[in-house]
Order: C-alpha cells, then structure tokens, then sequence
C-alpha cells in the first residue's frame, strides 16, 4: 500500500472511534440517564466535559509532540482515550461519567491534531490531497454510522457497549501507530506555562461553573464561584497574551477581518449547531416517546446531507462567493435549525428526515466556508497559532451550545409550567439558539465583498474581484 495512504488510514482509525463515540452517546442520553439515576438533561455536563477538554488540550497538541516524539504522543493519546472509555463503561454516578469523559477528551485533543501533523509533514506534497481524501472519509461516514449504533446499543442491549465498541479499533490503531507511524521530533520552543495555566483553568472553571447553574453536581453558589473564578483566569489570559512574546494562543490574529469573521461569527453559528445533538435525542425520545434506535434512524440523514455537501461546495462559494454564501447560508441554517422546533409527536418521519437532511446540507457548507475563509489572510507563519486558536473556539463554543440549549430549556418548561421534557417546551429551545445562530450573519455580512475570492477561485492570485454593480451593497 501506499505510505502516504496507510498512513491517513491509520489516522483514519483515531478519527472514526472518536466521531463515532460522539455521535453514539447523543443518541443514548436518557437511557444513560435512567441508568444513572439522574435526569437526561444533567447529562449536558457529560458531553460538555468532553468539548472542555478538547478546548484546553488543542492547543498544546504540537508542542507535546515535538517534545516527546509523534509515534509516542499520537500512542498515548490513544491509549488514553481508550482508558476513557472503559471509565465511562465503568461509571455508576454523574460526576464518574464526566470525568471520564473529560478524560476521554483529553486523549481526542491530542489524538487527531497529532496525528494529522504527522501526515502533513512526512506526505510529498504532490500526495497531500489524495491523503487527506483519504482521512476526511471516517469524519463524513463516522457520523453516520453513530446515531444509529448508539440507539441499536441502548434499545436492545447495555449502553456500556458504546464505549466498549471503541476498544478493538483502538487497539488496531495502536498497532499499526507502533509499526508504521514515524516517531517524528521537532525543535521546541519553550512552552508558555503560565498561559496554559490561565486558559486552561480558566476555561475549565468558566465551562463547568457556567453548566453547573442547574443545580448539577455541585450548589449554585459553587457554580457561581467557579465561573467568576474562570472568567477572572480568561481575562488574565488575554492580558498576559497581549504581553508575551510568544504566546500560547495568539490572540493579535483576531485583528485580520477575515479571521476574526470566521472565528468570532463562526462561534456564534456553532452555538446554535452544538445544540442539536443534545436537544433533538431529547425531543424525540423524550418528548415524542421514539426509542433511541427510531431517534438514531432519523438524525443520521444530517450527517448524509453533509456528506453530499463536501461534493458541490467549492463550486458554490465559486459562484456566489464568501461574503455572500456566508450570510444567507447561515440565516437559512439558523432557519432551518428554529424549525425543529415545530416537530410535532405526529409529524411524518420522512418530514423530518427530509428537513434533517436539507439543514445537514446547510450546515456543512457553512462550516466548509468559516474553515476555509479563517485562514485568507493567515502568513504560514502563524498558521500553527491561527489552527490552534481556531480549533479551541470552536470546541469551546459547542460546549457553549449544549449548556445553553439546556438552559433554554429549563426556562422554558419554568415559564410554561411544564416538565421541561414536555414536546412543546422543545419549540423555544430551538428558537433560542437557532436565533444566536443567526446573529453570526450580521458578523458576516460586514466582511469585504471580495474576501476570500482567490480562495473561492474567483480572483487570479494578487488580484482581487467585485460583484456585479447590480449585486451591490453597502458594506455597512
């Protein structure tokens, strides 16, 4: 086999386990919940921990393999993702399931980043793409797979094994990682250990005081102290940054307008998509009484519709453009994403499955667009901070979207006088987020007409390109 190939299928491998456990546990909440003795909404904290500790350890991810070799890192983090899993087999309480998620999280926050690091730097560039190719195929079909898996575990067997169907391929992985990964070692520079100690904690506090609010694991006054606590360590972060020569996270990068868009604009917009996997499960098992394998058979077609998009995007931001396909896009999404809402316990199943499949088709081009847009104006210097900056909000803000999403609903079954689990009480969840999806147009529509037009294929290399006069409008 091709090196280049074995190689992006053995990261293929860390992949796969780790987008397919995420979209397995989506589907299994409630039944997780009544094994655990707690409420299916509590169990926000459970994947929050997880993105958390994407959010903290993502950045750190090529120092550490620099430090102490690619083959011994990209090993570890998978080894440590499994003892995760086995943890969250294991757990007979909350509070075990979310630290045994955050464990698992931080072996993903080092598994994937470094494992891609190692193909980027040993394929020959005229084998880069097809290598890639080759690692995006279990990110598009993982999803897929998942939701389905998941509830065919937790309808007619123990959902443990949602978890445990992660260690046979883990362990593949480890072996081929031992015997074909090249133990790759880089000069390092120091690492900025007091600003992994601020962001760190920082986020950590913040995140976890923030999710707690509902009275989850801990008391609302612990809540209330972790997040003014997390909030102090952020901001203490920023000012340090600003001041360091190297930082951990460069946050001057924020001051290149496409950057900034797609960072700060695509935080808004993952909000309202880190949302659905929790609250749609919910709804239809909760709410509407579908068992997690009927909840599984619908939400698939998303990750389908997305699948499709990867096809035909390049052509679409060619035609129309960044600024354009960004702002309308994202209204229609967040559109499309308020809309679940209106499902109704007797709503056709292929009704859903098709608006499911059309948002999927929304969504992916608009995260196609915010990925690629990032990094117009990003100098291959700082590629490294700007993939690391970026890759924390991100995370961030899908932790965000679960704890809001929960949140939302929880008022809203307080103001209707409902149980929060009450189908009607769904339709204002997803209102709420959908609407902070939304904002991120407003952050789009002030991007500059031609921004990433040289990316889009609309502009030769130094040039730039305008719209049609009658297209026009004020860039406000």
């Amino acid at each position: 086999m091709n090196p280049g190939r074995r190689l992006a299928l053995i990261v293929a491998c860390a992949l796969f386990i780790e987008n397919m456990d995420s979209t397995a546990i989506a589907t299994s909440l409630p039944v997780i919940a009544q094994d655990l003795g707690t409420e299916p909404i509590a169990l926000k904290l459970a994947l929050t921990a997880y993105l958390l500790a994407l959010a903290v350890f993502i950045p750190v991810s090529g120092w550490v393999a620099d430090r102490f070799g690619a083959r011994s890192t990209f090993m570890a983090a998978i080894a440590v993702f499994l003892l995760g899993s086995l943890a969250c087999a294991a757990s007979g309480t909350l509070e075990q399931m979310v630290a045994a998620r955050f464990l698992q999280g931080m072996g993903g926050a080092l598994m994937v980043p470094v494992g891609r690091l190692v193909l980027l730097r040993t394929v020959p560039k005229s084998e880069l793409v097809q290598a890639l190719s080759w690692l995006t195929i279990p990110a598009l079909v993982a999803p897929i797979i998942g939701p389905p898996l998941g509830g065919l575990i937790a309808t007619y067997s123990d959902w443990r094994w949602i978890f445990l169907v992660n260690i046979p391929m883990g362990l593949l992985g480890l072996f081929l990682a031992w015997r074909f990964v090249p133990d790759l070692r880089e000069p390092v520079k120091p690492l900025d250990w007091t600003g992994f100690a601020l962001s760190g904690l920082g986020l950590a506090l913040a995140l976890f005081g923030f999710s707690s609010l509902g009275r989850h694991m801990v008391s609302t006054p612990v809540a209330v102290g972790c997040l003014l606590l997390g909030l102090g360590g952020m901001a203490g972060y920023v000012w340090h940054a600003l001041r360091h020569p190297h930082p951990l996270i460069d946050l001057r990068l924020l001051k290149l307008p496409t950057f900034r868009a797609g960072v700060m604009g695509g935080m808004l917009f993952r909000i309202g998509i880190g949302a659905t996997p929790f609250l749609l499960p919910l709804m239809l098992q909760l709410g509407f009484g579908l068992t997690p394998l009927a909840s599984g058979l619908l939400t698939f077609v998303s990750a389908v519709g997305a699948m499709f998009m990867k096809t035909i995007a390049a052509s679409v931001l060619k035609r129309f453009g960044f600024r354009r396909v960004l702002w309308v896009n994202a209204l229609l999404a967040s559109a499309m994403l308020a809309g679940f809402g209106l499902f109704r316990a007797d709503t056709a199943h292929w009704v859903i499955m098709a608006v499911l499949l059309v948002s999927g088709c929304f969504r992916s081009l608009q995260f196609t667009s915010l990925n690629a847009i990032s990094y117009a104006e990003v100098d291959p210097a700082r590629m490294g901070q700007a993939s690391s900056l970026s890759g924390m909000m991100q995370q961030l803000s899908l932790a965000l979207g679960v704890a809001i999403g929960g949140y939302a609903l929880q008022i809203a079954g307080a103001l209707t006088g409902n149980d929060y689990a009450d189908a009607g009480n769904f339709g204002w969840a997803f209102l709420t987020v959908g609407t902070i999806s939304a904002l991120s147009a407003w952050v789009m529509f002030r991007l500059p007409r031609d921004a990433g037009a040289e990316m889009a294929g609309r502009a030769e290399p130094g040039h730039e390109v305008t719209e049609p006069k009658a297209a026009q409008r004020p860039n406000t």
